[in-house]
């Protein structure tokens, strides 16, 4: 990450997952990254995006070692015990409709919420939630998933949102929602197949890139893993 400060230190919410695993593995590798720390449900402090008060406790943790220059929140669901993916409004099920807001918005904006103000004022941050292309509104030509798309288009305007705040009080700070493309993950794996795509480690360095290429003037924007701005 060539645009952050050197001695840069980033924190990694979702890191079990193979994506934000791959993602906290490239920085621990960057020789400019001072430290790498990451959070998740087993972690200490852990973060539970099911129980909403973790965060800002993880947070609460975390204030004495501020300031953070990276802050990447690399979670999300598709399926669970609540359900799947439903192909038709018929198969809508309010219990799996609030599990993706619970997992998929509500708990990236109050990591958002709780995790921004730890990151330097005076230096270039960055901050980045993993998004995904069906939560484009501009760009659903197919239907179906109502849970995951609806999650998502409200996980971008959150995004948004909080980089319009962030202008005020981070100049220097880039917020941007990234969709990592078609990856080899648990998450993928029961509707494409074992191989379905990009290795995890593959996506996770091209999103790096695209993040470290953005400047403040695109704070607030959707983007895919190949660089390409995405309609909301």
């Amino acid at each position: 990450m060539q645009s952050l400060p050197e001695g840069y230190r980033a924190l990694v919410l979702g890191a079990a997952g193979a994506i934000g695993g791959a993602l906290a593995e490239h920085l621990r590798a960057d020789p400019r990254c001072a430290a790498v720390r990451t959070l998740g449900r087993d972690t200490d402090p852990g973060i539970d995006f099911t129980a909403p008060d973790s965060v800002a406790e993880a947070a609460q943790a975390l204030h004495p070692q501020q300031p953070w220059h990276l802050l990447i929140i690399a979670t999300g669901m598709l399926q669970g015990p609540s359900g799947g993916p439903e192909k038709r409004l018929a198969d809508l099920r309010a219990g799996h409709l609030a599990a993706s807001f619970a997992i998929n918005t509500i708990g990236p904006a109050l990591a958002l919420a709780h995790f921004t103000p730890l990151l330097a004022r005076r230096e270039r941050s960055l901050v980045a939630v993993l998004s995904a292309k069906v939560g484009s509104i501009g760009d659903n030509r197919l239907g179906g998933w109502y849970s995951y798309r609806a999650s998502k288009a409200a996980l971008n305007m959150v995004l948004k949102t909080a980089a319009i705040e962030m202008a005020r009080t981070h100049p220097q700070a880039v917020l941007a929602a990234l969709h990592p493309g078609t990856v080899d993950s648990a998450l993928s794996a029961p509707f494409r197949g074992a191989q379905i795509g990009r290795p995890a480690r593959d996506a996770a360095r091209e999103l790096l890139a695209v993040l470290d290429g953005l400047g403040p003037e695109d704070s607030g924007g959707f983007w895919s893993w190949d660089g390409q701005r995405l309609p909301w």
